[in-house]
């Protein structure tokens, strides 16, 4: 029997990684939508391994965090993808129906690759690979967003010491123009003494 596999485009698994708390991390709820299970079972699935997810794995949002979150989310809004629910409305639901009391549970990507050791489906498996695939490829335009910024920070040493000379030449032209204006003017013509 050929084993279907799951197409999860890193693509579409970006918008679901945020920035909280100086971590790239995906919720709760954008996890169980990958992974096609309720939020709230894959929360008892963690509960029942806590063990396997220290606080540098996984750590709750604040009400403060959660309402930035649910914010983002709701700006981010995706198509479906195959049979993967939209994240945005499965926050705003799933916050109305638990209560504002809810706060999500964020995963980084060492906690996402521990959740493949406590959820164990083919499904799991495939979503898995193709987090970890996201999050390389984040790793990889971050770095080469750096490497961009050293590099235009060189230029701009570089090139401000060139033009520096330039404004120099500039300024000191301005400031010779305006000493000129400045000089009492000689009058030009002739003066005719009146007796």
């Amino acid at each position: 029997m050929p084993q279907h596999t799951l197409a999860i485009s890193p693509s579409a698994i970006a918008p679901k990684v945020h920035w909280i708390r100086h971590e790239k991390v995906i919720l709760d709820f954008d996890l169980a939508a990958l992974y096609g299970v309720e939020a709230r079972a894959l929360n008892q699935a963690v509960k029942r391994n806590l063990a396997r997810f220290p606080d540098d794995f996984m750590f709750q949002l604040t009400s403060a965090e959660a309402d930035e979150a649910s914010r983002l989310v709701s700006q981010s809004v995706t198509p479906a993808l195959g049979d993967l629910s939209n994240s945005s409305q499965i926050v705003m639901s799933s916050r109305k129906h638990r209560g504002r009391s809810y706060l999500p549970y964020a995963f980084t990507e060492q906690g996402v690759a521990m959740l493949s050791s406590v959820l164990r489906s083919t499904r799991a498996v495939q979503v898995n690979i193709a987090i970890m695939r996201t999050f390389v490829q984040l790793r990889r335009l971050m770095d080469s967003n750096r490497d961009l910024a050293r590099r235009i920070d060189s230029l701009e040493k570089k090139y401000d010491e060139q033009f520096r000379v330039v404004f120099d030449a500039i300024k000191r032209l301005i400031a010779e123009d305006k000493a000129r204006k400045s000089r009492p003017r000689r009058e030009i013509g002739f003066h005719a003494i009146v007796h």
